[in-house]
C-alpha cells in the first residue's frame, strides 16, 4: 500500500454544471492509484471504520476562491496569502515524509504516507488528458509546413510514414510521452501505427493512454485482422492501457470495413476511434459521391451504435446532429483548433451543437507534424478563442465551461468518464500542481482565466499518474531526458526522407 500526501495546495473544483471555482488550503489524500480524501489544511485527521481518511471532510469547512474574480480569486496561494510567494526556485516539490509524521491533516498518524508534497502555493488540477493525437509523430515536427491540407497529406506526411518502423515509432513516442508529462498531461487517446510501441513508451513513462492502432482498407484484411488483434492485445498490457478499434477514416476505410470494425466492437466491448466529417470539403465529396454525409455513414455502418471518438468533426452539420443524439450516451468528439487555423480548414468543431444534443466535446493536439507541439494548455486557449470567434459571441465559451471540456470533457473521449477529470475521492489520482507564479500568469485576479489563457506548460512542477510521481520539480521520474532527446535527433532524418518514394495512402476524400 502506498500513500501520498499532497498539503496545504489550492484544488481546482469542476462540477458537472455551473462555476469552477479554486478552494485554496487543502490536503490531497492519495492512497495506492486514488484520491481517498480532500480536506483543509490544519484539520484534525478524521477517519471511517476502516480507519482510511474520511472522504465527507472534503465538504467541511474551506477557504473558497470567490469564482466571480473579485477580492478572493487573486490565484495559487501560499500559507501567508501571498499571490505566487513560492516561485519557480521555491516550489521544491517533494519531501521525505520523516519530516512531517504524524502532523495534523496526515493519513493517520500512526501510519504516516510515504511521501509528503509541499503544495504551498501552487494550483492542483486534474492531469490534462490530449483527447486526440498521433504521439510519434513529433519526430516530424517542423517538416510539413505552409502546405494546403492535400499537399501536407500527399506531399509530406503520407510519403514520409513509409519509413515507420518499430524502432521509429517507440522512439517518437517516447519523445511524445516525455513532453506530455512535462506539461501535466497525464493521459492521452492515440490513434497510430505500431500501437504495441506506443504501449511500451506509455508504460515506461508512467502515463496512462487509450491506444486504437491505425488501419486503411487499402492496406488489406490481413492488416486489418492484425490491427484487430493488436487491440485486444493491448488491452491487456498494463492497467493503464486501454484500447479502441482504429479505423483511419470513413474515406479510406470502406463501408464494409467499417461494418466489420463495428460487429468487432460489440463483440469485444470497445468503441471506435476515426476521423470523421475533418473538413466542410470533406462532407461535400461524401455527398456527391454517396449521397450521406460521414456522420450517416457511421450511423449505417453501425459505427454509432458501436460507440465512437470522432477526431475533429469540423464538417458536421445541423442535419447530423439529431442522428448524434440518438448516440450522445456513446459518442464523443476530440477537437484540435491549432490544426484548423494551419491548415486553413475554413471550420472548427461546432462545439455548440454537439453539447445542445449531448455529446461530449474533448481537447486534443492531433499529431505534432501539423500542431507542432503536443502542449495541451495552448490547446485549450485555443478551443476558447475558436468558439467565440466561430459563434461571433465573446459570453460563449466562459471560463468554466472551457475548464470542464478540458477535463470532464476530454476525459469521456478517453473513455474514462468516471474514472479521470476532477479532483474528487474515489477518482484516480492523477494530478497536476502547477505554479502561477511567472510573470506571464501575474497579477492574478482569477486564477480559472489563467489557467485558460496564461498558463504555459513549463509553469507545470508536479505531476501524479495513479498515484505515482513521474513529474517532480519539472524533471522526469520515470525516464532520462537527456537520452529520450538524444535518440530521438540521431533518427528523426531516416523518418522523413523522403527519397524512397511511394505512400501509405492518397488524400482524396
Amino acid at each position: 500500500m502506498s500513500r501520498v500526501l499532497i498539503r496545504n495546495v489550492s484544488v481546482l473544483v469542476v462540477p458537472e454544471q455551473g462555476e469552477c471555482r479554486v478552494d485554496e488550503a487543502q490536503d490531497i489524500h492519495v492512497q495506492d492509484d486514488r484520491i481517498v480524501a480532500i480536506t483543509p489544511t490544519g484539520a484534525p485527521d478524521e477517519q471511517d471504520a476502516t480507519g482510511e481518511p474520511d472522504a465527507r471532510t472534503a465538504q467541511g469547512a474551506r477557504r473558497t476562491r470567490d469564482a466571480t474574480g473579485t477580492q478572493g480569486a487573486r490565484g495559487a496561494q501560499d500559507a501567508t496569502g501571498t499571490p505566487g510567494a513560492r516561485g519557480a526556485e521555491g516550489a521544491r516539490g517533494a519531501q521525505d515524509a520523516s519530516r512531517a509524521p504524524g502532523a495534523p491533516g496526515a493519513l493517520g498518524a500512526s501510519e504516516p504516507p510515504g511521501e509528503v508534497i509541499d503544495g504551498g502555493g501552487l494550483l492542483a488540477v486534474p492531469g490534462l488528458v490530449n483527447s486526440h493525437t498521433h504521439s510519434p509523430m513529433v519526430m516530424m515536427r517542423g517538416a510539413a509546413e505552409d502546405l494546403a491540407i492535400e499537399d501536407w497529406f500527399n506531399r509530406r506526411i503520407w510519403p514520409m510514414e513509409v519509413n515507420l518502423t518499430a524502432e521509429r515509432v517507440r522512439v517518437g513516442a517516447r519523445l511524445a510521452c516525455a513532453e506530455m508529462l512535462l506539461g501535466g498531461v497525464t493521459t492521452f487517446v492515440d490513434h497510430y501505427f505500431h500501437a504495441d510501441q506506443i504501449a511500451a513508451a506509455a508504460i515506461e513513462s508512467g502515463i496512462r493512454a487509450d491506444l486504437a492502432p491505425t488501419f486503411f482498407s487499402s492496406a488489406g484484411q490481413d492488416a486489418i485482422d492484425a490491427a484487430f488483434e493488436t487491440t485486444r492485445d493491448l488491452s491487456t498490457r498494463h492497467p493503464r492501457i486501454t484500447a479502441s478499434l482504429g479505423p483511419h477514416a470513413t474515406y479510406t476505410v470502406t463501408d464494409e470495413d467499417l461494418r466489420r470494425t463495428a460487429g468487432r466492437a460489440r463483440a469485444d466491448g470497445r468503441r471506435i476511434h476515426l476521423h470523421a466529417s475533418e473538413t466542410e470539403d470533406q462532407t461535400r465529396a461524401s455527398l456527391e459521391k454517396h449521397g450521406v454525409t460521414p456522420i450517416q455513414v457511421l450511423e449505417q455502418t453501425g459505427v454509432l451504435e458501436a460507440g465512437a471518438l470522432i477526431a475533429h468533426g469540423c464538417g458536421i452539420r445541423e442535419e447530423d446532429l439529431p442522428i448524434l443524439e440518438r448516440y450522445a450516451d456513446r459518442t464523443t468528439v476530440a477537437s484540435c483548433p491549432k490544426v484548423y487555423l494551419k491548415l486553413a480548414m475554413g471550420e472548427v468543431t461546432p462545439i455548440k451543437g454537439l453539447r445542445s444534443v449531448g455529446v461530449d466535446v474533448g481537447i486534443g493536439t492531433d499529431g505534432a507534424a501539423v500542431h507542432n507541439t503536443l502542449d495541451v494548455w495552448e490547446a485549450i486557449r485555443m478551443v476558447a478563442l475558436t468558439q467565440k470567434q466561430r459563434e461571433h459571441d465573446a459570453e460563449w465559451m466562459t471560463l468554466s465551461d472551457t475548464l470542464r471540456f478540458a477535463t470532464r470533457g476530454s476525459a469521456a473521449a478517453a473513455g474514462l468518464k468516471d474514472q479521470i477529470g476532477v479532483l474528487e475521492p474515489g477518482r484516480q489520482a492523477d494530478i497536476a500542481l502547477v505554479d502561477l507564479s511567472a510573470p506571464h500568469n501575474q497579477p492574478i485576479h482569477d486564477a480559472r482565466a489563467a489557467l485558460v489563457y496564461s498558463v504555459r506548460a513549463s509553469d507545470v512542477v508536479t505531476v501524479l499518474v495513479a498515484g505515482q510521481v513521474v513529474v517532480r520539480d519539472r524533471q522526469l521520474t520515470t525516464m532520462d531526458l537527456t537520452e529520450v532527446l538524444a535518440e530521438a535527433k540521431d533518427l528523426a532524418h531516416t523518418l522523413v526522407d523522403l527519397s524512397q518514394g511511394g505512400a501509405v495512402q492518397h488524400y482524396a476524400p
